[in-house]
């Protein structure tokens, strides 16, 4: 079972590197995910994660519900996002000369992503982090069956587990379970 955010934050406080790392791994592809949505590249993806955690080190005494610190990056990350593209994104003056204002400018959309994105985004975390918790058959299975974009056949998906075609379905429904449980205890 991986340790809480809460035991995470903790012991980050107490100057834990091995906490650090997990951290960073766990939440990677969330932070990255924000501005690569939003358009910006890999470049710009890379400065706003820097930039995220940066905040974090910076903040991390101030973080009062560690529990939540998911939703914490994923707004940082969203903020940070903003201000890239608002410095990349040139102003424009409305109304211009070569035109004779008579044509609409077209203005940047200040909105990064919609608010469902976020949750879908934060949902998904939350689900690839309780199929991480997972024993190791159990996680094989889930992202056999789950994490491809065309799961292979159960005969294969059984060859690779060394187990029986039929106690994939039975073992599938534990697994599905116990991630089940794991969102419930985050909230989700």
């Amino acid at each position: 079972m991986q340790p809480s955010d809460e035991a995470l934050v903790r012991a980050c406080r107490r100057g834990d590197e091995a906490a650090w790392e997990a951290l960073v791994n766990r939440y990677r592809r969330l932070i990255y995910t924000v501005p690569l949505r939003a358009g910006l590249d890999e470049e710009g993806a890379a400065d706003v994660f820097q930039r995220v955690f940066t905040a974090l080190v910076e903040q991390l005494d101030d973080i009062t519900k560690p529990e939540r610190l998911s939703a914490w990056l994923v707004t940082t990350a969203r903020r940070e996002t903003w201000r890239m593209v608002r410095r990349r994104t040139p102003v424009l003056p409305t109304g211009s000369l070569d035109t004779g204002g008579t044509e609409a400018e077209e203005l940047p959309d200040a909105a990064v992503l919609p608010d469902e994105q976020l949750v879908r985004l934060e949902e998904q975390h939350a689900v690839r982090s309780a199929v991480a918790g997972l024993d190791p058959r159990c996680r094989d299975l889930m992202t056999m069956l789950f994490f491809k974009a065309s799961p292979p056949p159960y005969t294969e998906i059984a060859a690779a587990l060394g187990i029986a075609v039929g106690s994939i379905g039975p073992i599938r429904a534990r697994c599905l379970e116990r991630v089940r449980r794991q969102l419930a205890e985050a909230g989700f």
